[in-house]
């Protein structure tokens, strides 16, 4: 390679390092897996090596994270957050221990391996036995404030026991329990709002959000590995008991080994066990135990020569794509998916795959016919992650992206600043069967029986008049025994129960009626509470943009969004449809079964023995009031177990706080 080729390779490889830090870190939407990024810095670095005068200030072999997010205060780290080296390759972690044998003068070295647990780094600072500040990574030497954020982890404690240690900063990752994970989805899926990746993602998003409050109803998890400065510490074994100490978690799985062949026995062994940790991993970290030799070996401009991070290689399958489909969303998003010879990944059999945007199809040149790799991204969603373009026949063929709607044939969308086509028609057939789905749903109106089967018979019938069966939700309440009848397969009972589902969801709380409309932003919780602020839907519908703020937890994009939509003439011809055919738009006063709560305030947190809705229910029944925030309004805090940073807050406003029996007592 010549100096001229070198400049050329290096500038574009620099460009693309940059591109794929900022989708990493800032934008928590990555493209390509780790292995394939580390391979692109390491070339980058050989480039380096062998034309020092290429190297510039900003290379991303200089660089160990992401930049500040706007929007938080900044925190300078009082010693640098490094990233570390990584390898995938047991040889090279060999190698790794050759150097550090090398470097020590010895050839039994001590070091202790442990999950690299697949989260955000995080800096937590106390003094005095208290929680000062935490902060992320950043840059390495400067990070965002995440204090308030951070406070939302149940697990993280904001004092410390007098009887540990009072001062000092303590290094760790933020993450997402796999179980939490998984509840999170499906509560999101119930409130119709669009599913995280992977938990990795979804907690870096989280820590972005500005309002602790949202924060706070994720579940957000945190372990700590390290100090960012030793005082009287003089080995990571002895970081292990200050943690325990201070009651921080550390890693479930700690090894130690002396030699290459035990660090290669206990990566293996984590290998195996890894599956069964609460937290998702994607390697192992080895570091050497002792301070004192750390501190001989030193550290690079970017990584220390005493730690190394070993990564896994994600499970990967070779199959057969057959086909891109589109799938259309209720929102009308055009989303590719690849339809693949069925191949056993991690696990299970997968025969579909994101393919995630058009212009990740364009970027890695993927086309029907082609022998594909594929694999699990965060090991729970199947992408095709490359394609094996020498075994290509010529027989393959491109797929360019849709201009018009693959089901109704509208012209599509895109917007300028984000990737996603859309179908911008509101009766496109596979928008309203995804809209029905989501109206009938469990957590709407619970129209039970009107299964996706039901459903899609329901909008592809036409009558004689070329007019669908059902056109839309409002379409719902028009239809009798007669038009039911229509359907195959569909016998006089199930016909019966249909219409005592349809007839008995027109009495359902106006709530959830507000949340079957699927505004765009608006969850189960957000219908709840503008009902509640409101008292209906045609308060809800004259609202401005300011009014509507003025409801608790319902932030300014939220608001442009509701009063956005009921400005639309469809939804307003919609929503007097809906009130004609009989529908609750207004909250009805619940009969008190008694008086006792009247004039109080509650805020409701841990796990009790019924759902909070349930028990917010109860408290409204009998004369209180419910809030989803510990302010000095709050009357009393019910508390039960795992309560977390409502807790804390209730207790340092001198809020009175009870748990499940008292509170049954005052009943």
């Amino acid at each position: 390679m010549t100096h001229a080729e070198a400049a050329s390779r290096a500038a574009f490889l620099s460009s693309e390092l940059h591109r794929h830090n900022r989708l990493y870190y800032v934008e928590a939407r990555p493209e390509i897996s780790d292995q394939q990024f580390d391979l692109l810095l390491k070339e980058l670095q050989e480039i380096e090596a062998k034309f020092p005068d290429l190297q510039t200030p900003d290379s991303p072999t200089l660089r160990v994270g992401g930049a500040p997010l706007e929007g938080f205060t900044q925190i300078t780290h009082t010693v640098r957050m490094m990233s570390l080296d990584n390898t995938y390759s047991e040889e090279e972690l060999s190698a790794f221990f050759a150097r550090v044998q090398k470097g020590l003068g010895r050839e039994k070295v001590e070091c202790v391996i442990e999950p690299k647990v697949d989260g955000v780094a995080i800096t937590v600072r106390y003094e005095n036995g208290v929680l000062k500040y935490g902060a992320t990574r950043g840059d390495g030497q400067t990070g965002d404030d995440v204090t308030n954020n951070l406070k939302t982890i149940k697990r993280l404690p904001l004092r410390l026991p007098k009887d540990g240690p009072q001062t000092f900063e303590v290094r760790g990752e933020v993450f997402m329990s796999k179980a939490g994970f998984a509840k999170l989805n499906q509560e999101r899926e119930e409130a119709g709002e669009a599913t995280f990746a992977n938990p990795r993602n979804s907690t870096a998003g989280t820590l972005k959000l500005l309002d602790p409050k949202i924060v706070a109803k994720r579940p957000l998890d945190i372990v700590f590995y390290g100090l960012a400065e030793a005082s009287d510490v003089e080995s990571q074994n002895e970081v292990y008991a200050l943690l325990d100490a201070a009651g921080l978690r550390k890693a479930d799985l700690i090894w130690q080994a002396d030699s290459a062949e035990g660090l290669l026995q206990a990566i293996r062994e984590l290998d195996e066990k890894r599956k069964s940790l609460p937290y998702e991993t994607d390697g192992a970290v080895i570091k050497v135990n002792s301070f004192v030799d750390q501190r001989e070996l030193g550290v690079t401009s970017k990584a220390p020569r005493w730690a190394i991070a070993y990564k896994y290689q994600p499970e990967q399958a070779e199959t057969k794509l057959l086909a891109i489909d589109i799938q259309v969303g209720r929102t009308g998003a055009l989303t590719p998916v690849a339809r693949l010879v069925p191949v056993l990944v991690s696990g299970s059999t997968v025969s579909n795959a994101t393919l995630h945007n058009y212009e990740e199809i364009e970027r890695k040149d993927i086309r029907v016919g082609d022998t594909v790799i594929i694999e699990k991204a965060g090991e729970i969603i199947p992408a095709v992650v490359s394609v094996k373009k020498e075994l290509r026949s010529g027989d393959e063929s491109t797929v360019a992206a849709p201009t018009h709607c693959p089901v109704c044939g509208t012209a599509v969308h895109k917007d300028e600043e984000q990737v996603v086509i859309r179908c911008p028609n509101p009766h496109c057939p596979e928008v309203v069967k995804r809209r029905i789905e989501h109206f009938v749903s469990r957590g709407a109106m619970d129209i039970s029986g009107l299964g996706e089967a039901v459903i899609a018979q329901l909008v592809d019938f036409k009558k004689a008049d070329g007019s669908r069966l059902v056109a839309d939700v409002a379409d719902i309440y028009d239809m009798d025994e007669l038009s039911l009848a229509r359907l195959d397969r569909v016998g006089t009972k199930s016909i019966d129960n249909y219409l005592k589902a349809i007839s008995s969801s027109k009495q359902q709380d106006p709530w959830r009626l507000v949340f079957g409309l699927g505004i765009l932003h608006v969850g189960a919780g957000g219908a709840r509470k503008l009902i509640e602020h409101f008292g209906g839907i045609d308060a809800i519908a004259k609202a401005s943009v300011e009014e509507l703020m003025q409801c608790p937890d319902i932030g300014e994009i939220v608001a442009v969004s509701i009063h956005a939509w009921f400005r639309e003439a469809n939804n307003i011809t919609l929503l007097d449809r809906l009130r004609a055919g009989g529908l609750n738009f207004t909250q009805k006063a619940v009969e008190a079964a008694s008086d006792k709560l009247n004039g109080t305030t509650w805020v409701i947190t841990g796990t009790l023995s019924q759902d909070r809705e349930t028990i917010a229910d109860t408290i409204r029944a009998n004369g209180g009031k419910v809030s989803g925030s510990v302010s000095g309004k709050t009357t009393y805090l019910l508390a039960g177990e795992d309560a977390g940073s409502k807790l804390d807050k209730a207790t340092k406003l001198g809020v009175k706080i009870v748990n499940e029996a008292e509170f049954r007592a005052m009943l």
